[in-house]
């Protein structure tokens, strides 16, 4: 097939970004003729992956987005492609993963809480957010088969839109099963404690994630207040990119924690981490489906996170981990943590975690997207001929 992927970027962080790395390098490998349309790029993950740059003047988030788009408009009408997948902002595509969710549901359930008071009193990115809404609505109208990663978003999809069932798939998001896996524990793991001095026995609770607002790390740091008052040896690893990092900082002294919490900044070698670490917490306001669910569990990690993170639906309480009600704030949490710090709870937690992402392979998700788009190029073959084929 001739394949068309489009994002606004193609790089290797951030979760759309790196699942489109992925996805167009697995399929280049399947022997697919692979473009990548897009404004900027990394390098190809593949040799045969092409690039077509669609770089126009643009100032600022708003017009860059509106102005991608319709220039993805003008090279589809006249490239030809069997398929075009669009993974961003895009209104013309044949398939539309909608892997960041619905974007009112990300502005009812979590942007208020990102904003600095600055942002709120400069409108809080309003114009942004009304063209992405609105190129949603457009893409949706426009007849894409959806992927969502998620039954919950699936849901939401079709609350909000009330598409046909059958325009759409659920494909959960895949995790590499070599670079995230327990056995890193006794190597890089053990090196990576020593560095961060923890000593052996200590229970090392990670939170991983960029955006500390809308994954939930203040309410990581009110639970942490009562988890340690009754696990007085469990410390708090801190990691990820935020702009606002310094006031996260001061709010965890402020809360006695300064002595059991690390604040490590954003890092691009999270597997290390989780090597390092016992347990993985995110209580994300909203996530599709956060990869770092899946990174935790493949790497061993019992994980407790919210009902508001699509991954979380893979997770059966009490066996793999937690899932928790943001809203009930941060006593529930603090209560769950006390209980997995419990070493038997867990080690039997870490064999289970890891049993569940071994079901979620990254290789295994793409060769689903592969067998989808195949029958969807087919169908569109067969409709562009009458049926003759």
């Amino acid at each position: 097939m001739r394949i068309a992927l489009t994002h606004l970027r193609h790089a290797r962080t951030g979760g759309t970004e790196r699942f489109l790395d992925g996805l167009a390098g697995y399929l280049a490998r399947a022997g697919h003729a692979v473009t990548i349309v897009c404004r900027s790029h990394d390098a190809a993950p593949h040799p045969a992956v092409r690039f077509e740059r669609l770089r126009g003047f643009a100032v600022g988030g708003t017009w860059r987005m509106r102005a991608f788009a319709s220039a993805v408009a003008r090279h589809l009408d006249h490239t030809p492609y069997d398929l075009v997948v669009g993974l961003g902002r895009t209104t013309t595509q044949d398939v539309l993963r909608l892997g960041g969710g619905c974007q009112e549901t990300y502005l009812e359930l979590a942007h208020e809480a990102t904003l600095t008071p600055r942002e709120r009193l400069l409108g809080g990115g309003a114009w942004k957010h009304r063209l992405a809404v609105k190129l949603e609505r457009e893409a949706m109208a426009g007849g894409a088969h959806v992927i969502v990663n998620s039954d919950m978003v699936r849901r939401d999809v079709l609350r909000r839109y009330a598409l046909p069932e059958d325009r759409l798939t659920t494909i959960h998001n895949g995790v590499d099963l070599e670079r995230f896996h327990p056995r890193h524990r006794e190597g890089v793991g053990l090196a990576k404690r020593r560095e961060l001095g923890l000593e052996p026995g200590t229970p090392v609770v990670l939170f991983l994630g960029t955006g500390y607002a809308r994954k939930g790390l203040d309410l990581v740091l009110q639970a942490f207040v009562g988890v340690h008052a009754r696990v007085p040896s469990a410390r708090l690893l801190v990691a990820g990119f935020d702009s606002d990092g310094a006031r996260y900082e001061a709010e965890a002294r402020a809360l006695g924690l300064a002595g059991v919490t690390r604040f490590l900044g954003g890092t691009l070698a999270p597997d290390q981490l989780y090597a390092a670490a016992d347990l993985y917490v995110l209580p994300t306001r909203y996530d599709p489906f956060a990869n770092s669910t899946l990174e935790a569990l493949a790497s061993g990690l019992p994980t407790l996170t919210s009902r508001t993170n699509g991954g979380g639906e893979l997770i059966t309480p009490g066996r793999e981990g937690e899932v928790l009600t943001v809203a009930d704030g941060a006593a529930p949490l603090a209560d769950a943590l006390v209980r997995w710090c419990e070493p038997e709870l867990r080690s039997a937690g870490a064999r289970a975690a890891r049993a569940l992402a071994e079901q979620h392979g990254q290789e295994a998700k793409f060769a689903q997207a592969e067998a989808l788009f195949a029958r969807l190029a087919h169908a569109r073959r067969a409709a562009a001929t009458g049926g003759i084929h």
